[in-house]
């Protein structure tokens, strides 16, 4: 059987790819605080095509000191924050640049955005209630139609 170290396996959630760096932007769309749930979306597409969605998810926890994965997970969650942060506006940045794991700003981003109000949900249904097709091609009526269905699942 070969093992291989985790950082250095492709399969890994500890791996990095060499093209991997602070600077890369997950999504071409910057959290502003608006659209949380499309900009959730966007993010979790991409961690899960680079394995990292466990670090957010929660099902890849902190080792405990001295386990031998204690400094990829470091590298990786501190890769994870740098990618989080490179997408959110700067006001929103710096409400959670102290988180010591993605996990935890994840968390923080979701518990203030995540929570649908009342008045949003009312104002989709009334958006729902009010569209009209008008000079928009079938096409793209349905697309204002499905976009206004998956805000509001």
């Amino acid at each position: 059987m070969n093992n291989i170290e985790p950082t250095q396996d492709p399969t890994s959630p500890f791996y990095l790819h060499p093209s991997d760096n602070p600077g890369m932007k997950l999504v071409s769309m910057q959290f502003d605080g608006t659209s949380y749930a499309d900009w959730k979306r966007s993010i979790l597409i991409s961690l899960s095509a680079k394995n990292k969605i466990g670090f957010v998810d929660g099902t890849i926890t902190k080792p405990v000191f001295n386990d031998s994965n204690q400094k990829a997970w470091e590298r990786c969650n501190s890769m994870l924050i740098s990618w989080l942060l490179g997408v959110l506006s700067q006001n929103i940045a710096r409400s959670v640049l102290y988180f010591q794991s993605a996990r935890e700003i994840w968390l923080n981003l979701e518990e203030r955005y995540g929570q649908a109000s009342g008045a949003s949900l009312f104002e989709l249904q009334q958006a729902l209630h009010e569209i009209k097709q008008g000079q928009d091609y079938i096409s793209a009526y349905y697309t204002k139609i499905k976009m206004l269905w998956d805000q509001l699942d």
